[in-house]
């Protein structure tokens, strides 16, 4: 007897943990008084690219031993001065025979197996990797609300006064309140353009880090609470060109 199997109706896939939601890619943008002035377009494959495990371990792991600053060295036995002949005879004395007092077991002599500063850490990452790992972190910072746009904080000359100011009006931003009194690691203000006035107004404010737009990377990105972007619509284009350019496109042009 034939009988016939009623399909069963696939359930929606539910997005993975890190995966970002399709949503309209806005932020709003503030002034250095921390009052809200408009708003700006996010290209969602910046701002809205999902977590990945293990392209972020690989890149940040990377860097860290790229950075690496390699201080501890230790001497071999054939590098440890002295021990040039043999302690003892071999025979007849009723001790254990040694050849050289700089043996490793000896008090003074050599290292077996110790770190050296010869050992080379770099490793290269691909760039497309690099602009992907960035990408990635930025969405995550985004996604948790940790990412403030300001269109300027209008420092001319350098004045660590009304920098601080600045910080404390914008921590009055909801979600940013931390800006202001977080000792550590508080914020990595991005500017699209780093001037030496602004440079010098933040460099006296330990909890912040100034940097170029261009010189992001995920690691100064994930290392701070915040992620403060000067002059958003110029910043966003710069870090929207790294991202790699679509095969479609490259043909269509052809």
């Amino acid at each position: 007897m034939d009988t016939k199997i009623k399909k069963q109706k696939k359930e929606p896939k539910t997005p993975k943990d890190g995966a970002v939601i399709p949503r309209s890619m806005t932020a709003d943008i503030y002034d250095a008084q921390g009052k809200k002035t408009g708003t700006v377009e996010l290209p969602e494959n910046v701002f809205g690219v999902k977590w990945n495990d293990a392209l972020m371990h690989q890149v940040v792991t990377t860097m860290q031993a790229n950075a690496r600053n390699i201080i501890a060295h230790t001497k071999s036995r054939g590098d440890v001065r002295g021990g040039g002949r043999k302690p003892w005879q071999q025979k007849g004395t009723g001790r254990a025979r040694h050849g050289s007092i700089r043996s490793p077991i000896w008090k003074g002599g050599g290292v077996t197996h110790g770190p050296l500063k010869d050992k080379v850490y770099a490793r290269e990452i691909p760039k497309k990797m690099r602009a992907k790992a960035l990408f990635v972190a930025l969405s995550r910072k985004f996604k948790d609300g940790e990412i403030l746009f300001v269109n300027s904080f209008g420092l001319d000359v350098p004045e660590t006064a009304a920098a601080r100011k600045s910080l404390v009006m914008l921590s009055k931003v909801v979600g940013f309140e931390r800006l202001a009194n977080k000792r550590k690691n508080a914020a990595l203000i991005a500017f699209s353009e780093l001037s030496p006035s602004a440079q010098k107004s933040f460099r006296n404010i330990g909890s912040v880090e100034c940097v170029s737009v261009r010189n992001l990377n995920p690691v100064s990105v994930l290392g701070s609470a915040y992620i403060v972007i000067e002059n958003p619509e110029a910043a966003v284009a710069i870090i929207g060109s790294r991202a790699p350019k679509k095969e479609g496109s490259d043909a269509a042009k052809k």
